[in-house]
């Protein structure tokens, strides 16, 4: 028998995978260093915990952002912090452009968060979250700045679904 519950909360699909390839570079990193340091006669344990130490902040440099979103909340988790805001309660939407083009999303309760919106395209899960927050903010009326960048972000995501239905089914 199963349940009809709440869902639990959506998540970027591709972390997981981005992740790994993170932690692989990082120890392929970790193995290179030690090698080339043994090879040349030099490794000491002082040394090689610098390569260890060396290894894990390229892991951490690597990984990407976690983000997850539910119900009026979208969340952004990085090794060193977890920002979270109400999309529910949004006052401002920005989007820088350049070679790291990213969200910044602002709420009611001074909460910011800043993500890449590759991901919100690539997880529609993540997208409906957010799109419903935002829908809520304009009824209540707090959004005030960015609704136009939404509805861009919207229309390039529908469009990228359905190139990516066309070409699955072979139309396109």
């Amino acid at each position: 028998m199963q349940r009809n519950g709440p869902a639990g909360p959506a998540g970027d699909r591709h972390w997981r995978g981005s992740a790994r390839l993170a932690v692989s570079c990082a120890l392929l990193f970790c193995a290179m260093a030690l090698l080339v340091d043994w090879d040349a006669g030099s490794l000491t344990p002082l040394r090689a915990l610098l390569w260890v130490t060396l290894s894990v902040a390229v892991g951490a440099v690597l990984l990407p952002p976690r983000v997850s979103a539910g119900p009026g909340w979208l969340a952004v988790r990085t090794p060193w912090r977890r920002r979270i805001v109400h999309t529910d309660a949004l006052i401002s939407v920005r989007q820088y452009d350049g070679p790291s083009s990213h969200l910044v999303l602002r709420d009611i309760h001074g909460h910011r968060l800043e993500l890449d919106p590759r991901t919100l395209a690539a997880n529609p899960p993540l997208w409906h979250e957010l799109d419903t927050g935002v829908r809520r903010s304009l009824e209540r009326g707090t959004l005030r700045q960015g609704a136009d960048v939404l509805d861009r972000l919207g229309h390039h995501i529908d469009d990228e679904t359905l190139q990516a239905v066309l070409r699955a089914s072979g139309l396109n």
